[in-house]
């Protein structure tokens, strides 16, 4: 004949819920998991009804306004673009101008000497990944590019990572992340008044402005399709075209056309300049440091 199991005796709310989140009396995994507020099928403890169901409201009232938090960021049509642009949200929200990036190196930075040439290569990845004392070796030059970044968050960042540096000049690389859209949709007149902006703020403080082209781009190697599909060649164009024009008619302004030595017949990135069709390598880099160095001395009047 058998015999019923002994029962455990029924918990108060305050023991009960103790006991569920040190997993005390549970045949399973899910006895130790806080939020399991009801036993499992082969425990024998028995909780009571109220206290349980206001415990699962706790939680569900608790983690739905989280949910309904998440931000969005609205889709480009373009996947990879997308992705990138979901994995900023904490800078896009939180430091648009990636101000906390050479916050610290300014700081530690000293004054230029009387007659340093300082000279500051500001832009976005192509600047960023550029090794400016390898490639310009004893020379005052300082780096203050940001992978990624548009002409507004540039801005926001230019009186701190230039102006506040006292260089002599600022070479500007910029634009082509801008036409990606990786802040969002731009129209090029917006993107030209950002260059126009950038200009006054150097002109103020009397830097001298080499504003360099914006680079082709090519689609001949398969990492080079998404970054080659967001930048038509016709704004990148255009972009160059108004550079030059604002330079035309301001004699403190200097073009660096980056654009000419680098393009093939198809009006595309030379293929062995860039692997991804976007960044230079090595030997694209070798191509910019002579025009580069020479748009600086016309800048500074040494040449």
């Amino acid at each position: 004949m058998w015999e019923r199991a002994p029962r455990e005796p029924v918990l108060s709310e305050v023991e009960g819920f103790s006991r569920a989140k040190r997993g005390v009396g549970s045949g399973n995994a899910l006895g130790a998991c806080s939020l399991s507020c009801c036993p499992p099928i082969n425990s024998v403890i028995a909780f009571p009804a109220m206290p349980c169901r206001v415990l699962i409201c706790a939680v569900v009232f608790s983690v739905l306004p989280s949910l309904a938090q998440q931000p969005t960021i609205p889709s480009t049509g373009n996947p990879g673009l997308d992705q990138y642009r979901a994995s900023r949200i904490a800078i896009f929200t939180d430091d648009f101008g990636e101000l906390a990036r050479y916050r610290e190196a300014n700081a530690d930075l000293k004054s230029p000497a009387l007659a340093e040439n300082r000279v500051v290569f500001f832009g976005d990845s192509i600047t960023d990944l550029w090794k400016i004392d390898e490639y310009f070796p004893g020379k005052p030059y300082l780096n203050r590019g940001i992978g990624g970044q548009t002409t507004p968050q540039m801005l926001i960042r230019f009186r701190q990572d230039v102006v506040e540096l006292h260089p002599k000049a600022v070479v500007i690389l910029a634009g082509t992340n801008d036409i990606a859209g990786n802040t969002g949709p731009m129209r090029l007149e917006d993107i030209e008044a950002n260059y126009a902006s950038l200009a006054e703020l150097a002109r103020v403080s009397g830097i001298r402005v080499v504003f360099s082209s914006v680079l082709p781009v090519h689609n001949y190697t398969p990492q080079s399709q998404n970054f080659f599909a967001g930048r038509p060649l016709e704004k990148i164009l255009e972009l160059n075209r108004w550079m030059k024009n604002y330079v035309a008619a301001h004699s403190d302004c200097v073009y660096l056309d980056y654009f000419s030595a680098m393009v093939d017949d198809k009006g595309l990135l030379k293929r062995d300049l860039a692997d991804d069709g976007l960044h230079p390598n090595a030997a694209g880099y070798k191509i910019m440091v002579p025009l580069a160095e020479a748009a600086i001395e016309k800048a500074l009047g040494t040449h």
